[in-house]
């Protein structure tokens, strides 16, 4: 029997809504940084390899370190707090980013945002599952993880118009400041689920210590094989997404604007189009065969790759961006099922945690090692292939062959899907949970 759900229908609306813009200014404040590469790099006098270690692992490292622990508060205390408390945070470093007057600088700042960050995305992770049955939740997902595509929309056109207008530093400040006058709003507007709104059983709290719950996770086989696949899938991801900007002004001469009008259509409408459309077919498929819930992904990821490397190749500047469509929905479209499918393997006082391991790995491998090792391979290039011009080119393309391991293990945590299901349905309630826990 289902828990009566304690706030109205009206509450739920908001507080998706809510979720939404905290995610857009979550991915406004972490996009802008590809649109001012290259002011920061002409004023701050840094190398592509330093611009990835900014964009990327310097990033990911702070996120990994904050995201476990923030996770474990989101599944014991208010997910609410945690979600606002990280806004204000991240907010507060991406304006302190305009008074960096060094690489070190600017790197503690960008490590700043990766804290406040962390704690965002898990906790919200565990709020949406208790507001949509399973049935519903890859198309509720996907309307929330619309606020990718619509935030990187924004922080692109916000950021080149700024950057063109007032510099890079005003644009740190200017956006930093937009989420912290926004918090008063977000507290009156949220309100908090019910953990285990739609599991079959009443769930008991896990006080499993961290270990322990490790290896619980482990254990699912389903999850292994998403974690490894959203890590390798996140590298290829990252590398376009924080490369395409220096890519087209580089390779192909395109001023700030124009750059971030290209980067709003690639990554914010085909972002779009691939996310929504990537949960759409994974619900409507999954209704008659569960593992297309992650064949989807794995089939849109494999198409992705020759498409990028046409992108990336082709000469005419208009021809790589509307080629370029495609490879973008299409990396993309597996964002709301890799985040769907653990809720279905997983129990509800452990979902933030499960959230919260998946995306440090995602972020540590993706943000972390994609743009760091596209910009070493493309220093590499400069250096010993005399590439001054075209580095950047085959860098890219280098990036992108690891989508075909990505896609093979998205095949095989589709055939493993069901079973974990089953097996987590019928371990649910609280003698099985007891179980565990002295296992």
């Amino acid at each position: 029997m289902q828990k009566p759900f304690d706030i109205t229908d009206r509450q739920r609306r908001l507080t998706l809504a809510a979720l939404f813009v905290i995610s857009v200014l979550n991915y406004i404040d972490r996009s802008i940084i590809s649109i001012l590469q290259v002011p920061i790099k002409t004023d701050l006098n840094l190398s592509d390899t330093q611009l990835g270690l900014l964009t990327g692992l310097a990033f990911a490292a702070l996120y990994v370190s904050a995201a476990i622990p923030i996770s474990r508060l989101a599944d014991r205390r208010s997910r609410k707090l945690v979600i606002l408390g990280s806004m204000g945070f991240w907010s507060l470093m991406t304006a302190m980013s305009a008074l960096a007057s060094s690489f070190v600088l600017l790197l503690l700042c960008r490590m700043g945002v990766a804290v406040g960050e962390a704690g965002s995305v898990p906790a919200t992770h565990s709020q949406l599952a208790d507001l949509y049955p399973p049935e519903r939740r890859a198309r509720a997902i996907g309307r929330w993880a619309l606020s990718l595509p619509f935030g990187l929309i924004l922080g692109y056109l916000a950021a080149g118009r700024l950057a063109d207008a007032l510099g890079w530093r005003m644009t740190f400040a200017v956006i930093g400041a937009a989420g912290i006058v926004l918090l008063p709003l977000g507290l009156a507007v949220m309100k908090e689920p019910p953990r285990g709104r739609y599991d079959s059983s009443k769930p008991a709290e896990t006080k499993l210590d961290f270990i322990a719950s490790l290896g619980q996770l482990w254990r699912i086989r389903t999850y292994r094989y998403l974690v490894a696949a959203g890590s390798v899938h996140a590298f290829v991801q990252y590398s376009m997404m924080l490369w395409n900007g220096p890519f087209y002004s580089r390779v192909h001469g395109a001023s700030l604007t124009e750059v971030s009008q290209y980067l709003a259509l690639l990554n914010g409408i085909g972002g779009a189009v691939g996310i929504y459309g990537g949960s759409w077919l994974a619900d409507r498929l999954g209704k008659h065969d569960q593992k297309w819930l992650l064949l989807v992904p794995a089939l849109a990821i494999l198409l992705m790759l020759p498409l990028g490397v046409i992108q990336y190749l082709v000469p005419s500047t208009r021809a790589s961006v509307i080629i370029g469509l495609l490879p973008s929905a299409l990396v993309f479209a597996y964002l709301a099922p890799i985040i769907a499918a653990p809720m279905l393997v997983v129990g509800p006082h452990m979902r933030a945690f499960a959230s919260a391991v998946m995306t440090v790995i995602f972020n540590l491998v993706g943000m972390g090692l994609g743009p760091l090792v596209t910009g070493a391979v493309s220093d590499l290039l400069i250096t010993y292939g005399s590439m001054a011009e075209n580095s950047l080119r085959y860098a890219l393309v280098v990036a992108l062959i690891p989508s075909l391991l990505a896609s093979y293990l998205f095949w095989q945590a589709s055939r493993h899907l069901q079973s974990d299901k089953d097996r987590s349905v019928a371990g649910s309630g609280p003698q099985s949970t007891r179980k565990h826990l002295h296992a």
